[in-house]
């Protein structure tokens, strides 16, 4: 279900408060299909400036209006709503369909899993509408697999904004276990008296 924004931003949940844009693991987000590789990057950006592509967009190849774009984020997290700033001339993406917490995901495995959640999107070129998602399906995300199968018949598909709103819950598995793993003491770091024949142990 898509919402039309009839309301100050500043005052809602469009606000930078609930972007999830900090929490996206920039330099790890990839493409397939991108005419120009790694320009899938430009289309995160903060809220407010949604609407300024001056440092690029996403583009699918010629005669293949199909994209795939893969977000991790850098912390687990809630998905309330996501927005999409597509391209004029029909060049928007037409349908959004999403999967979360799959890596590697290709168009053949597009195709034949089942999604968390797909959307019939509008041409939004002022970035006014955002696409609720099914709150409790997009829990604990650690990265989400967004796939654009179609567009409104243009021979490539653009994509100028990507945004993602909600709220991180924790710090990724890895990054929690590397803090316990540099808190716990390691025994052949610190020598005990014994061992070093007196004085007192040093610890790094």
């Amino acid at each position: 279900m898509a919402c039309l924004h009839d309301h100050d931003c500043g005052d809602h949940n469009c606000s930078s408060d609930w972007s999830l844009f900090k929490h996206i693991d920039l330099p790890k987000v990839s493409a397939l299909n991108e005419a120009v590789t790694g320009s899938v990057k430009s289309v995160f950006k903060p809220w407010e400036q949604r609407l300024n592509s001056s440092e690029g967009h996403l583009e699918s190849n010629e005669d293949d209006s199909e994209l795939i774009v893969f977000i991790p984020f850098t912390a687990d997290v809630k998905i309330k709503s996501i927005a999409i700033v597509g391209g004029a001339g029909g060049t928007s993406p037409s349908k959004m369909r999403a999967f979360i917490n799959r890596d590697g995901i290709d168009f053949s495995d597009a195709q034949s899993m089942q999604v968390v959640q797909e959307w019939d999107l509008a041409e939004n070129l002022q970035g006014v509408l955002e696409y609720q998602t099914r709150y409790t399906r997009f829990q604990s995300v650690g990265n989400i697999t967004l796939h654009f199968p179609d567009n409104f018949g243009a021979d490539t598909t653009q994509i100028h904004y990507i945004g993602l709103k909600g709220e991180a819950t924790q710090m990724k598995r890895d990054v929690v276990a590397n803090i316990v793993y540099e808190i716990m003491p390691n025994p052949s770091d610190h020598k005990t008296q014994a061992e070093t024949g007196g004085g007192f142990s040093h610890v790094e």
